[in-house]
């Protein structure tokens, strides 16, 4: 027995290593799709704005002869695809379609209603175009998105949930708990751009 006892202890020592750095994970993991949570109701919120802005200017119109009917599309595409991401709000291919068809509804708002956006930073302050000339060449500069209802909480919650989800990949990629991560199978996830 005492021939094996250092061994006995280095293996509770790892196995409760493990356990930490799995909870870790599992933390921020859970941080990521609380902060997801927030950015949906943040998203259908602007959904709700646009369709409800978009029914009351044109009541009378058919929806295919109307101009605001490509907004009127996104909006479909992309409220479709907030139920299809509420599954696995992590998948980096349905994150990605997401900002996709979020930036279509953006863009076609947009061209309907070109002075009624609004851009606010990630701390919901209004944001001005600012020059690139001040970013070093690596910088990741996180752009503001002109928002269609005057509120900065899709803002606010689109930069708290990438800045989780940043935490938790760097945590997925540093030396020790990635092997947690290939053993208990957790993937990357995607921010929303």
């Amino acid at each position: 027995m005492p021939e094996s006892l250092p061994y006995w202890i280095a293996g509770a020592i790892a196995l409760f290593w493990f356990v930490g750095a799995y909870n870790r994970l599992m933390r921020l993991r859970s941080a990521a799709l609380q902060a997801y949570a927030v950015l949906d109701a943040a998203l259908v919120r602007q959904l709700d704005f646009v369709l409800a802005r978009v029914a009351e200017e044109e009541p009378s119109a058919t929806p295919l002869e109307s101009p605001s009917a490509s907004v009127r599309a996104a909006a479909n595409q992309l409220s479709t695809l907030l139920a299809a991401t509420r599954l696995r709000p992590l998948n980096p291919a349905g994150m990605a379609a997401m900002s996709t068809a979020m930036h279509v509804m953006l863009a076609a708002w947009q061209r309907l209603h070109p002075d009624a956006v609004v851009s606010f930073d990630a701390d919901g302050t209004l944001s001005r175009p600012a020059s690139l000339e001040g970013h070093g060449e690596g910088a990741e500069v996180s752009i503001p998105i002109a928002w269609p209802e005057p509120s900065a909480a899709a803002e606010m919650a689109r930069a708290q949930f990438n800045l989780a989800v940043t935490q938790y990949n760097a945590a997925i990629a540093d030396f020790p708990a990635v092997l947690v991560a290939w053993i208990m199978q957790l993937k990357a996830a995607a921010p929303l751009r």
